[in-house]
């Protein structure tokens, strides 16, 4: 009943199924993707912080393997949401997603690194202010 399928129906289907320009439904994905895994980043840090609060847990180091995968999420999530957007604005895809990765890679790593700073002012209890507008701190 089924007969074979050659390689040239294959190649034929798939070129039927190419993904829509522009990229709505990928940057809807990419948003919500940020949105969850940030989500859970959130209360990760948070329940290190409440441990820390309650019993006296270390807060770091702040990179364990779920604080990291969720972190790892959010920043793929804003890598494919920006860079969706910049292709709706008329960015060649790889252009596109290259920028959007190189600005995501630098932000979150500023980001982790300075919420990485905070936790040990937290711990050491010499906390103090937060001055994001000196860039010397975050790195």
């Amino acid at each position: 009943m089924l007969e074979e399928i050659t390689a040239e129906e294959i190649e034929q289907y798939l070129m039927m199924a190419v993904l829509p320009q522009p990229p709505y439904l990928m940057a809807g994905i990419g948003l919500l993707m940020s949105v969850l895994c940030g989500l859970t980043f959130g209360r990760l840090v948070q329940n290190k912080l409440d441990g820390w609060k309650e019993d006296r847990l270390p807060l770091l180091p702040l990179a364990t393997a779920e604080i990291l995968l969720s972190f790892s999420g959010t920043l793929i999530g804003v890598t494919l949401f920006i860079g969706c957007c910049l292709q709706i604005f008329g960015f060649a895809a790889g252009a596109a997603l290259l920028v959007a990765f190189v600005m995501s890679l630098l932000t979150g790593g500023a980001l982790f690194a300075q919420l990485e700073r905070l936790m040990q002012q937290v711990e050491d209890g010499n906390f103090k202010a937060v001055d994001f507008d000196n860039f010397d701190e975050f790195f």
